[in-house]
Parts: structure tokens; C-alpha cells; sequence
């Protein structure tokens, strides 16, 4: 009789479900197959059920961001066994393809985005890893795995986000959104030492927390604020020196690029649903440069050495914590943002 597990589906746009599913295999001496101790919601995996990423596969498993602990290994695994905590990339690559070895994980030729997208994931009991040597972080023993939980996602987003911006410390920065990626993004901007960090939300629960955890000098509502014209007077009438586009929402690649000053950095973070329009008319004699992602997921261990150091710490992302049979509430609360959520975790399904 074939074993099974539960997993939660994508079913096709709009629908996602808890159900058995076979368990997962070795396909290649690469693999291996991870039990998942940990997984999350993420604001991709609505995407995905918006109908949203084109790329994704009906009947997949959702989920790519997790960690868990290495069950089986194949023969060509080099750098993990079994029984080794990890935390999972969010992309699947080679290593040695032209795009990786220039840094470009997200781009390979044999990967990029697979896991919970066009590959079965992580929001389920077991996951089968391919790549295995490049698509692991080791959790050090005394790195818990909620704290190795957001490595290999929105951590990995932020720290590439931070990356690409070229901060400097007499910088201005914007950040627009302060949901899960945006606080993730917030934590890697500040290994920088900018001078001022402004963040704008919607959100007043979310504005506090970034005020709380020492990640913005001044928040801004956007429901109340105008955003441009304080921008403007916290930047003596400059703009802001980089701006990272975080939220996505319509209308926030428009304030990105009008809270920018001349010769500004704006790093586009978000994955929009729909398509957006660069009106070069209006930003003309700007000379503005723009960053777009996915994010090349490729300084998951320095990242790992940053949260084992205290360098960053993503426990207050944390609001809810609950098995896999509750998974479906998760995401009515998380898509609809209830209940203060940030971030809902998985933890393993109980029977």
C-alpha cells in the first residue's frame, strides 16, 4: 500500500487544499528528502493561488520556505547526511551554469524557483530537495528552527535587496511596505548603518513593530499621509537617496519612483499581480536607476552566520503558530490579514 502524507495543493487559481498525497522519493543521487519541522505562508504562495505566477503547476505542492531534517540522502550528496537540520532555498540551482556561477541563482539553467511552484514543496509533512549541496543551509545547534525559519525566503530577499541597493551610511532610505518582506528587508538595511530610515504602511500595528524593533526612524501611513510631500520634507526637499519597493499594492511603484531623488536607486522587491507601467515621460531628467527581482538566493550561509551572531532576529515576525490541520484557516487569516497576523507557521501535522 502506498504511503501517503498531507500536503497542502494548488489546485488552480483560486483554489488551494489540504490533502493525501503519495510520499516523496529520490529521483536523482542528488536529492535528498527533508521532514519538515517548520514551514510558513507566504505572500508568493498567494500569488500563486491568484493565479498570479505563470510558471507555476497546477497539482504542486505549495511551500518554499522551510526547514526540517535531512530523512534520506542520495549518493552524490557531498556536503549534508542524515539527521542534519536545515533550512531550504527557495531556489533550486547547479552551481556551475553560466547564470550561477556569476551569483544569478535565481536564473539557472536547471532551476530557479522550483520548490512549491513547478516542484512539490515544503507545506506538507515531507519534501523531496533536489540539488541538494546548493539548496541547504546547516542550522548551527544553537540556532533554533524558528529562528533558521525565514533564511531561505524573505530573509534571503532582504539581505539581496540590501545587497543591490549600494548603501551608503549618509543614505535616506524608503521602505515601502513593512509586511513579512519589508520587516526582512528593514533588519538587512540596517547592517548598513543608513543615516534615516523612513517606512510607510497602511498598517499602524505594523508601522509600531518596525518602530519597536529599531528598524524605522519615522513611519509614515499611507492612508493618512501624504507620502511624497513628507518625503520630501524629511530630505530637505531632495527625495530619498535609495527606495526599496516592498508592498506591491497599485500605486506603489508610482510613489517608489516619486519619493526618489534625482540619480536615486530604487530596488523593486514586490511581485505584482498585475502589470505596472514605467511612465518615462514623467520620470525623465530623473536618471533614476531600478533594481528588479527574483531574488538571487545565493548568501544563505552568511545569513545563517548573521542570525547565530544576534545580528538579526526575525522571532517577532512570529504571530501565529499552529499544526498543518489548521493550514486552511491559515491562509483565510493571512491573505485577509486577520488577527495582527505577519506570519502564520506550520508545524507538523498532528494525528
Amino acid at each position: 500500500m502506498e504511503k501517503t502524507m498531507k500536503a497542502v495543493v494548488y489546485k488552480g487559481k483560486g483554489e488551494v487544499a489540504l490533502e493525501d498525497r503519495p510520499m516523496p522519493m529520490l529521483e536523482q543521487d542528488t536529492d535528498v528528502i527533508v521532514k519538515v519541522t517548520l514551514s510558513s505562508i507566504c505572500s508568493s504562495d498567494l500569488h500563486i493561488k491568484h493565479g498570479a505566477v505563470p510558471r507555476a503547476k497546477e497539482d504542486t505542492v505549495l511551500g518554499h520556505e522551510f526547514v526540517g531534517v535531512i530523512t534520506e540522502a542520495g549518493a552524490g550528496v557531498r556536503k549534508f547526511k542524515v539527521g542534519d537540520r536545515v533550512s531550504v532555498n527557495v531556489e533550486s540551482f547547479c552551481g556551475e551554469c553560466y547564470f550561477c556561477k556569476r551569483g544569478y541563482v535565481n536564473n539557472c539553467i536547471h532551476g530557479g524557483w522550483e520548490l512549491g511552484c513547478r516542484i512539490d514543496g515544503g507545506q506538507a509533512e515531507f519534501a523531496r530537495i533536489p540539488m541538494a549541496d546548493q539548496a541547504l543551509t546547516l542550522i548551527p545547534e544553537d540556532v533554533t528552527d524558528e529562528a533558521a525559519l525565514f533564511n531561505g525566503d524573505i530573509l534571503a530577499t532582504g539581505y539581496w535587496a540590501a545587497q543591490v541597493a549600494d548603501l551608503k551610511p549618509a543614505d535616506t532610505v524608503v521602505v515601502l511596505g513593512a509586511g513579512p518582506t519589508g520587516m526582512c528587508t528593514l533588519m538587512s538595511i540596517r547592517l548598513y548603518s543608513p543615516a534615516k530610515v523612513i517606512v510607510v504602511d497602511v498598517s499602524e500595528e505594523r508601522l509600531k513593530l518596525a518602530k519597536e524593533q529599531g528598524l524605522a526612524d519615522v513611519t509614515l501611513n499611507a492612508n493618512t499621509a501624504d507620502i511624497e510631500a513628507e518625503v520630501l520634507k524629511l530630505t530637505e526637499g531632495r527625495g530619498a537617496d535609495r527606495v526599496f519597493e516592498v508592498a506591491g499594492t497599485m500605486g506603489t511603484f508610482e510613489m517608489a519612483w516619486k519619493v526618489a531623488r534625482p540619480n536615486a536607486i530604487v530596488v523593486v522587491v514586490a511581485l505584482y499581480e498585475e502589470a505596472v507601467s514605467i511612465p518615462l515621460h514623467q520620470m525623465y531628467g530623473k536618471n533614476l536607476t531600478f533594481v528588479t527581482g527574483g531574488v538571487d538566493a545565493n548568501s544563505c550561509e552568511e545569513i545563517m552566520t548573521m542570525v547565530q551572531n544576534g545580528k538579526i532576529d526575525t522571532g517577532c515576525l512570529i504571530t501565529h503558530k499552529r499544526p498543518l490541520n489548521d493550514v486552511m484557516e491559515g491562509y483565510h487569516v493571512f491573505e485577509n490579514r486577520l488577527d495582527g497576523v505577519i506570519k502564520w507557521v506550520i508545524t507538523p501535522y498532528e494525528r
